[in-house]
């Protein structure tokens, strides 16, 4: 799963992102979590530094090439323990039962399939445990911007932004896949300017017993 061009625009936009606000998500993202974490679709490790001392140790998973390398190098200055290896959301190399947390962060946008990467989540997460979620997602019904976003998924907005695709209610997919949303937080982020993928929720849920 190779994107060279999106990932080193990706790793270059990165940190201006998080000045305009994105960090502060990662953290509300990732406050609380405790005990063993796997990261799905870890990108360019932007989330590790976030990670609070409660947390065990962190599997992350990354298929892009380049992005995994520069998760790497972010992954030796993490303050909790960081283990990158190659993966994909549909076949996380983890056992069942096998994390407290599973983490996605701009991720359910891309997969190919939401229900097979969240019945994925939920397969390697134990009884009772916690999907962390950061995700931008559809706009309301109705409105311009998801009359936009529909134009931009069915165009050239997947090919050039790594298969991201804009009008998905994955908050809704979550739901779906036997989880029960405990906090969702919705908003617009770049706060500057609004972009088909502008509409972003933060959130956790718990996996439904």
């Amino acid at each position: 799963m190779k994107h060279p061009l999106f990932a080193r625009i990706y790793t270059k936009a990165r940190p201006a992102l998080d000045q305009q606000g994105a960090a502060e998500h990662r953290r509300r993202l990732l406050t609380g979590a405790a005990g063993r974490v796997i990261e799905v679709g870890a990108g360019d490790g932007g989330n590790f530094t976030h990670y609070p001392p409660e947390v065990t140790g962190v599997l992350a998973v990354e298929p892009e090439p380049y992005l995994r390398t520069q998760a790497e190098r972010q992954a030796e200055s993490a303050p909790v323990d960081v283990d990158v290896v190659q993966g994909t959301a549909d076949r996380l190399p983890a056992a069942d039962a096998s994390a407290d947390v599973v983490v996605v962060s701009l991720v359910l946008c891309s997969v190919p399939d939401q229900q097979v990467a969240l019945a994925e989540a939920r397969r390697v997460l134990r009884p009772g445990g916690e999907l962390r979620f950061y995700e931008h997602v559809a706009a309301k019904p109705g409105t311009r911007l998801a009359t936009v976003q529909r134009l931009a998924d069915a165009t050239l907005w997947p090919l050039f932004v790594g298969g991201c695709h804009t009008h998905r209610d994955t908050a809704a997919a979550i739901t779906a896949a036997g989880f029960e949303i405990e906090d969702l937080d919705e908003f617009r982020f770049p706060p500057d300017r609004v972009t088909p993928a502008s509409p972003h929720i933060v959130g956790r849920a718990r996996l439904r017993a």
